[in-house]
């Protein structure tokens, strides 16, 4: 393949990507820096493709990660290594399989973690957050599984972190792979990238989260195994919005149960849905779901305490306490960006505690509920 066409291609694809749960999305890059952009990517790439061996990784300015080296083919005496690595100056993830003498069979930095900021070369600060082998696609060859987690640089979810989850297949011969980039939308897209199981669950088994997301009707969720919470279901009357059901549930993908709440009119139709679980993996256990004027508006608010559990560092089981509030305003609700700030809640709150505290930050309280 021609490296200028291909290069020009893949910043093409930068450009035009969506990005999804709170990243930063840049203002379009002019024909100018369109130009830049393309001609940085070429020297780029340029300088990847030049890398013939492991010692020359750190020499064509890439950074190993040093702990998530592992044997592709673990039982195999003379499998090769996969080797990441971010480059310094524009952060981005590259993977090198090394064989048993150093030298570089594949290199690849066409990852979609590589494309979260369009019409720029340098991405968001970026660590491995997991690597799984396993063949998912049945036919016998180990593919791979990646999970990187990223952090906002910038706007209101500046400072936050965030999952992208990446598969590449293992290809006929043996000495490189691919992705479909169908797949990786999927799986961020529909916030199935937060572990590697989720992600096999999908790819190999057909399990989705998608529906979550698109469907119009209660109906259609519990048609699709979504699991209602009936004793945290709650009839409300919302201003203008009108008699909802407040209806969190659950649906289970692997081993992890992914909690949403959906507010649904008294037809069936799903008129707003709360994503409360953030990047945690698993909702461990509902403390309470209540609808209260939070801010002093007059308007109901509704407030989500839980606890939740997620995969540590060393592959250690966390579970933790912690909450959302969604404002209600003109045509729907808008999460919390300031509360949580100031304030992480413990295992010992309440929901009559977290609503105290909540109110007081915006300088009130009331007995009459």
């Amino acid at each position: 393949m021609n490296r200028s066409r291909y290069g020009s291609a893949l910043v093409l694809t930068a450009l035009s990507c969506c990005l999804f749960w709170g990243e930063i999305v840049q203002a379009a890059p002019t024909e100018t820096d369109d130009a830049s952009v393309t001609a940085e990517y070429e020297a780029y790439y340029d300088r990847l493709m030049s890398i013939e061996n492991r010692e020359g990784i750190a020499g064509g300015g890439f950074k190993v990660v040093e702990d998530q080296i592992f044997a592709l083919e673990p039982d195999e005496e003379e499998s090769m290594l996969m080797i990441p690595a971010f480059d310094e100056r524009y952060n981005r993830l590259a993977l090198f399989l090394v064989d048993g003498d150093g030298q570089i069979r594949y290199r690849t930095e066409q990852m979609e973690t590589n494309y979260r900021v369009r019409g720029r070369m340098r991405q968001p600060e970026q660590s491995i957050a997991a690597v799984s082998f396993q063949d998912l696609d049945r036919d016998g060859r180990t593919d791979i599984i990646l999970i990187t987690s990223c952090v906002n640089e910038s706007g209101a979810y500046a400072g936050e972190t965030y999952k992208v989850g990446d598969v590449l297949f293992q290809d006929r011969t043996g000495n490189g792979f691919y992705r479909d980039y169908r797949i990786s939308e999927k799986i961020n897209r529909f916030g199935m990238n937060k572990n590697a199981d989720s992600i096999a669950a999908f790819v190999r088994d057909g399990d989705s989260t998608e529906f979550l997301y698109t469907a119009s009707t209660l109906q259609e969720l519990q048609r699709n195994r979504f699991r209602v919470i009936p004793e945290q279901c709650y009839l409300r009357t919302f201003g203008k919005l009108g008699k909802l059901q407040v209806t969190p549930g659950t649906y289970r993908i692997a081993d992890y149960d992914i909690f949403m709440i959906y507010l649904v009119n008294e037809q069936g139709d799903i008129i707003s849905v709360l994503q409360p679980m953030g990047e945690y993996d698993n909702l461990y256990a509902l403390k309470g779901v209540t609808c209260r004027d939070i801010d002093g508006d007059g308007l109901k608010d509704i407030v989500i305490l839980a606890r939740y559990s997620y995969e540590g560092e060393g592959g250690e089981l966390l579970i933790e306490s912690d909450y959302r509030i969604y404002y209600q305003r003109t045509g729907g609700f808008v999460p919390d960006m300031e509360i949580r700030d100031v304030y992480q809640c413990s295992d010992e709150d309440t929901m009559e505690i977290l609503v105290e505290k909540a109110r007081a930050y915006w300088g009130w309280q009331t007995t009459n509920d």
